[in-house]
């Protein structure tokens, strides 16, 4: 891993390529990450650093976490993740990573929680097949259907499909592309929906928080349009078409 930080998914927008096509963006709000602990191959057998984001009470950690982050001197951090990147001699206790590290054109693994869907059922859960819904299919045309058989084996297969807890679950998304980097608003765009290499969002519902303005793009059709043309009706439009007026 060369790269990484953490961050929350912020919202979802949409801007402009080069072609004049849509694409459709996943906001994040990347870092500031701060180092909080160095490890080295000499001391602890590997080289990696921990990352802190976010800042919380410290009424809501425990005694151990506060602490470790009060060696240091960083402050709560509501956060906290290790990463074992391939240089990790650049960074020290204390330095702070922002959006910058990474660059519009890179490819990035995106790491985060799912949203979460309750107890659902097979076909929502696992995509499973209906049952007939004609000649009396009888109410099951959702159900999971056969479990195996009966005397033999007489139990059901490891890996058998069926209903439960959906979502609220780690997923990795790999090779998104990066399109859009706000340094000053530590904010990074990723190409279509999911989340960023290392980056663990917030599992809580984030519903009151919004795309910010300076990240928002008109979208507008191609081409200019004159504000002061005057759009006939299509009943006269209809009739200069009979007469043979252009």
């Amino acid at each position: 891993m060369k790269k990484a930080i953490i961050g929350r998914k912020v919202g979802m927008t949409q801007i402009f390529d080069e072609a004049g096509k849509v694409v459709p963006v996943t906001v994040i709000e990347a870092g500031p990450c701060v180092v909080v602990q160095k490890k080295t191959a000499d001391k602890e057998g590997y080289d990696s650093v921990q990352l802190g984001y976010g800042e919380v009470a410290a009424k809501k950690l425990t005694k151990p976490e506060k602490g470790h982050l009060e060696k240091v001197g960083v402050g709560m951090m509501k956060h906290l993740h290790e990463f074992r990147l391939e240089d990790c001699s650049s960074l020290n206790v204390g330095d702070v990573l922002k959006a910058d590290v990474f660059k519009e054109g890179e490819r990035v693994d995106v790491t985060g929680i799912s949203k979460g869907h309750g107890y659902a059922g097979v076909v929502k859960r696992w995509n499973a097949g209906r049952t007939p819904t004609s000649h009396g299919g009888g109410p099951v045309h959702r159900h999971a259907g056969s479990m195996g058989s009966s005397t033999d084996p007489s139990r059901i297969f490891p890996g058998k499909i069926g209903a439960g807890h959906m979502g609220v679950e780690q997923v990795t998304v790999q090779n998104l592309d990066v399109v859009k980097v706000d340094p000053e608003l530590n904010m990074i765009g990723g190409r279509g929906a999911g989340h960023h290499r290392g980056a663990r969002r917030d599992p809580r519902p984030q519903g009151r928080h919004r795309v910010p303005e300076e990240l928002r793009q008109e979208v507008r059709p191609q081409g200019p349009r004159d504000p002061d043309r005057q759009h006939e009706p299509a009943e006269a439009f209809g009739q200069r078409l009979k007469k043979g007026e252009s």
